[in-house]
């Protein structure tokens, strides 16, 4: 059924509000009708925060979160254990970690996933950035750890534009490095803490081909069991990680 709206203006906020993802044209009409009936410096002021999320959001050139200005706070952070880099698919997986109080690293946000049915390749990710980033803490030759191949991707396909140049920079990049001591490859450790279905493996797999020549420790978030489930609701492919991935005992 074709909604009939008495108002251009209401038909365009709806169709508007609509758009956004898991929004139906029956929310996004109880949504514009709320706003409707705000007070108009309410109304400004959401507005005014969506304007600004997308005309002044920056991407921190260290680690692609974020940010307000140029780096973000977790890089900026001179407490946080820069030797241990945890790579993720978007920033709502840095928030998740980070809520959870138990990590202290840095991170390197790809701003998605390898996925050939998407459309999206290795060259749309920040694969590219991380293997340099390692390079300048390792120390590498700039052949090491990357195939010509892997072009500079042009922009995020699921986490937004890359800071080429902008809020930031190679510039304040290298003068961040350049404050931090070089370190040995062994004392650093990629954890790649990516989706655990196919494109997710493929994309780990494809990240640990390309670092693997720099000597850096990799290794993966554990697979298994979560807290509270049933073993006879467990798929096979879970509750063989399990076994695999088991720890010992601590009462």
């Amino acid at each position: 059924m074709i909604e009939k709206y008495p108002s251009e203006l209401l038909q365009n906020a709806v169709e508007a509000i609509s758009s956004l993802p898991g929004v139906g044209s029956r929310s996004a009409l109880r949504l514009a009708m709320h706003l409707l009936g705000q007070p108009k410096e309410n109304v400004h002021h959401f507005t005014d925060a969506i304007n600004r999320l997308a005309d002044e959001v920056q991407y921190c050139p260290e680690c692609m979160m974020i940010s307000d200005n140029g780096l973000c706070s977790i890089c900026s952070d001179r407490h946080r254990d820069h030797r241990t880099i945890c790579v993720v698919e978007n920033v709502r997986d840095v928030m998740s970690i980070e809520n959870t109080g138990q990590y202290r690293g840095v991170y390197h946000v790809l701003g998605g996933i390898i996925s050939p049915i998407a459309g999206i390749g290795p060259s749309d990710l920040t694969i590219r950035q991380l293997v340099d980033r390692l390079r300048r803490l390792t120390g590498a030759s700039a052949g090491e750890g990357c195939p010509e191949n892997l072009c500079h991707p042009r922009q995020h396909k699921r986490g937004g534009p890359i800071a080429d140049g902008n809020g930031g920079g190679p510039a304040e990049q290298d003068n961040f490095q350049d404050t931090l001591p070089q370190q040995e490859a062994t004392d650093i450790e990629v954890i790649l803490a990516l989706p655990g279905d196919v494109e997710g493996e493929t994309t780990a797999f494809y990240i640990y081909r390309q670092i693997a020549s720099l000597g850096v420790k990799v290794s993966a978030l554990a697979r298994g069991l979560g807290f509270g489930d049933d073993l006879e609701y467990a798929d096979a492919l879970t509750l063989g990680r399990s076994l695999v991935n088991r720890q010992p005992f601590k009462p």
